[in-house]
């Protein structure tokens, strides 16, 4: 059964990349794996893309080497404007990294 993005469950191992520098989302995905999770998802849609393949890049060859890239999703979403209320397709990633 498929669920919109809107009333989906957000998994607590996530990392929704976004403005902030890219040491902040690193940060918050060393958190996540130093707590005993054995992996990390990072998000991020449109211009955020390129920052979340940073965030994979710094993560796995300078702070957790023992971490691996598991698997990478790219996908197109239909996002709606709220102000314009017409709606565009913004890209998105998906990397799974796991020890």
């Amino acid at each position: 059964m498929a669920t919109s993005a809107n009333t989906q469950q957000r998994d607590p191992n996530t990392v929704l990349v976004g403005k902030k520098p890219v040491m902040n989302y690193v940060l918050a995905c060393l958190t996540l794996l130093q707590n005993g999770n054995s992996g990390v998802t990072i998000k991020a849609r449109g211009r955020a893309i390129s920052k979340a393949v940073d965030v994979a890049q710094i993560l796995t060859k300078r702070f957790a080497t023992d971490v691996t890239v598991k698997k990478i999703s790219i996908d197109t979403e239909q996002v709606k404007s709220p102000e314009t209320g017409t709606t565009s397709n913004v890209s998105s990633i998906e990397i799974k990294l796991e020890k």
